[in-house]
């Protein structure tokens, strides 16, 4: 009897589980859709309509791929080129299934966030390029272990490339060409081709830059630049002292005969005096 009861109760679990394993996929990326939706596209271009609440209905939006037809998971988000803009979109780590991201071609701009492992934690490929993404490309991107396809490019991405992805060994592509980046290219990514790395202040290999030659050359610069600010402070400052010592002179021969026309108007005044006195005691 308690054996009947015991494998019942397992049956009600596992039925349990299966009823709720969909129910909390259309949940979470209905959920999922409807925050990229609202932070992303301002123009409806999207043209996703959330009235259909039936197990996969989300799997015929477009640029929405599901697992199976039948199933609200997702499994990739292709967005590219969807006039899209504002900032990285909300509400991806709700599509918890999701492996491929594409957000190429957009106006998308702000931070890439720094928390992305946990968002997007399954992922395999992601495309952020040819949008204005800013700042540094964050670590945790590296934590992303699954990461094949990195696609960067044609962004506003400032500072290194973290020496973390030396870790991501299933790395089949990986770009991060017309950027802001600065330093050293990470040594496990000198196998992808030289144009995926065209930045003014990356270096080493696969670029044919020398980091330290870079290093020495940035250092001649701004020794030149001190230099060069040094001498044409001095050249101002030789100017200011060539100009005032000019016009000493000039001052002071204007000084001394205010000074000779003063003592010539005392001395005038003392001999009028002296030949008044002269007078009065001749006669």
């Amino acid at each position: 009897m308690a054996i009947q009861w015991l494998y019942a109760a397992l049956v009600q679990i596992l039925l349990c589980l299966v009823l709720c394993q969909p129910c909390y996929g259309t949940v979470t990326d209905i959920q999922c859709l409807k925050r990229v939706k609202a932070s992303v596209d301002p123009n409806n271009k999207l043209h996703w309509t959330f009235d259909d609440n039936k197990e996969g209905s989300i799997c015929t939006f477009n640029g929405v791929e599901c697992w199976h037809p039948n199933e609200n998971r997702i499994l990739s988000l292709r967005l590219s080129s969807m006039d899209l803009k504002g900032q990285f979109p909300d509400g991806l780590e709700n599509c918890s299934s999701m492996t491929s991201l594409d957000l190429s071609s957009n106006s998308l701009s702000g931070p890439i966030p720094a928390d992305i492992s946990k968002r997007l934690p399954y992922i395999t490929n992601i495309d952020l390029s040819y949008n204005s993404f800013s700042g540094e490309i964050p670590e945790s991107l590296a934590n992303c272990t699954y990461l094949n396809v990195v696609s960067l490019q044609n962004n506003k991405l400032t500072g290194a490339i973290p020496g973390q992805f030396a870790g991501l060994s299933r790395l089949t592509e990986f770009n991060v060409a017309n950027n802001k980046l600065s330093g050293q290219i990470p040594s496990s990514l000198s196998k992808f081709s030289s144009s995926n790395f065209v930045n003014q202040d990356l270096c080493g290999k696969p670029l044919s830059g020398d980091c330290t030659a870079s290093s020495s050359s940035r250092i001649g610069v701004i020794a030149g630049s001190a230099v060069a600010g040094a001498v044409i402070t001095l050249i101002i400052v030789g100017v200011i002292l060539f100009i005032f010592l000019r016009k000493m002179p000039a001052r002071k021969k204007e000084k001394d005969l205010e000074e000779n026309k003063w003592a010539k108007s005392i001395k005038g005044a003392k001999g009028v005096k002296y030949q008044c006195l002269r007078n009065q005691s001749q006669r």
